[in-house]
């Protein structure tokens, strides 16, 4: 008898503890690529979410590969699985919008983070303003050149919404230098490595004729760095700049090499898990501590469809204090 009760106690405790398993919500984050630093950043701050921590939630992320088609495979198995929510930082601007309209065919609600996708049925979004920052590295980069000279500009993957933004806010920059001279531009996919191979071919295709490399982000203005410094040429002899504000952009704005934009990620994507889980729960309020450090970014009960965290232009007087927070 007492054998039976210790197994009827047992199955018991096993059947509570499934049936509070299950009631845990089930959220997706189909992200674009997990090569680079920055969307790292962004997806450790994601399981870093107090929630997920607190084991209120159960966060999956998806390695998009840089491939939409990839992406809607990974949103087909969401659907099919029956996640609650689903985060998207998409590759495609365009080719996103028949995965957003998947999920909510099957009232799976969508968040968007950090790039866009065009469609109106995502219930809210959280990222920062691309045509904003765009304009700010180039206009770095005229100043330093004194808005004369020619300039090269790397692009992120054709099609993304931050390559098309950042562009926008490229030329709105050059605009206001008739003078400067676009050499050369070319998508480099936010890649390293990519980067420094066509800063090489354009630093032997138009030589002395350089000054000024606009990387729409980060990973592949370091990228033209290396290709300068492989050349034998003085980095200090270009005006490089970059956006993301990742580790090794850090560093090389604290040398002097280049200037960056510090996109925050972790509030992207912590802000996001939280609006997330406001549509699965309308009475859930916002556990991260974004709000709080970005009060111009009001959480308005995650009722907004559009949340824009801000810009932090890296300087002399912060970097030392970015990088800490690295360590």
């Amino acid at each position: 008898m007492r054998t039976l009760l210790r197994t009827l106690a047992l199955a018991t405790a096993l059947a509570c503890g499934t049936a509070a398993a299950a009631d845990v919500p089930r959220i997706g984050a189909a992200v674009y690529g997990l090569n680079a630093e920055f969307m790292q950043i962004w997806a450790a701050a994601l399981e870093d979410h107090p929630a997920v921590r607190e084991g209120l939630v159960n966060v999956t992320i998806f390695d998009g590969r840089y491939n939409a088609l990839v992406q809607q495979e990974q949103f087909e198995t969401m659907i099919t699985q029956g996640f609650d929510a689903i985060i998207f930082v998409p590759i495609d601007v365009e080719a996103g919008a028949a995965a957003v309209q998947a999920a909510h065919d099957a009232g799976i609600p969508v968040i968007g983070s950090n790039t866009r996708v065009n469609s109106d049925l995502l219930t809210s979004y959280v990222g920062s303003d691309d045509v904003q920052s765009g304009y700010l590295q180039a206009r770095y980069v005229l100043d330093q050149i004194g808005c004369t000279g020619g300039v090269v500009i790397l692009e992120g993957p054709i099609g993304q919404s931050a390559q098309i933004q950042r562009l926008e806010g490229n030329l709105k920059a050059l605009a206001e230098c008739p003078d400067v001279e676009i050499i050369a531009q070319q998508t480099a996919n936010w890649s390293r490595a990519e980067a420094q191979t066509l800063m090489e071919n354009w630093l032997t295709a138009h030589p002395g004729r350089i000054a000024g490399v606009i990387g729409q982000n980060d990973e592949m203005a370091l990228g033209a760095i290396e290709a300068i410094r492989a050349a034998g040429q003085d980095v200090q002899d270009f005006a490089i700049a970059g956006i993301d504000g990742v580790t090794d952009a850090l560093r090389a704005v604290k040398a002097g090499d280049m200037a960056s934009i510090l996109q925050d990620g972790a509030a992207q994507a912590q802000g996001a898990l939280d609006l997330a889980m406001r549509a699965i729960q309308p009475d859930y309020q916002p556990m991260s501590a974004i709000w709080e450090q970005y009060p111009e970014m009001p959480w308005n009960d995650g009722a907004d469809a559009e949340y824009n965290v801000p810009w932090t232009p890296v300087t002399e007087e912060n970097v030392e204090a970015l990088l800490a927070l690295r360590q």
